[in-house]
């Protein structure tokens, strides 16, 4: 088992010191961690030194493999902001490779209960580009929102 296999699986271990050093080490092993994506946006959902360092992994990262899209998916909606804002960012990077998750995306612009999410879910259909009805109608309604942001980052995706 190779270094990286191994802080994969330290990020479920019981021991949360594992789990943080885990994540560290994957954070300062850099883009060779592509292939723990999904597992470092799963553990942006835990106590906060091990999601300080998923998150700092995550944000140099790069995009994940296309493969990842289906385990992405389900994260959206997760309890945890920075999980779902995670899913969604990664899903982003993958530009028109995530054309398939134009109607989740939608749905959380739509629906989430985190604005950060909403936004970043805005952010991520403009990278992706919008030809699902469903989803312009997300980012439609998004672009009427209260929030001067989330309306900019609707209007960016429609244009």
């Amino acid at each position: 088992m190779d270094d990286q296999q191994r802080w994969r699986l330290d990020l479920k271990d019981s021991n949360v010191k594992v789990r943080a050093s885990a994540a560290e080490n994957l954070c300062l092993a850099g883009s060779a961690s592509v292939a723990a994506a999904v597992d470092l946006v799963v553990a942006c959902g835990d106590v906060e030194d091990v999601q300080n360092w998923a998150a700092a992994a995550l944000e140099d990262l790069g995009p994940p493999s296309v493969d990842s899209v289906v385990f992405l998916e389900p994260l959206i909606g997760s309890s945890s902001p920075l999980v779902g804002y995670w899913a969604v960012t990664l899903l982003g990077r993958l530009g028109e490779d995530a054309n398939c998750s134009q109607s989740i995306l939608g749905q959380a612009v739509s629906d989430s209960p985190h604005l950060s999410v909403q936004e970043r879910a805005a952010w991520a259909l403009g990278k992706i580009g919008v030809t699902e009805a469903s989803a312009v109608v997300s980012l439609k309604s998004a672009a009427a929102s209260d929030s001067p942001r989330l309306a900019s980052l609707a209007n960016r995706a429609l244009a």
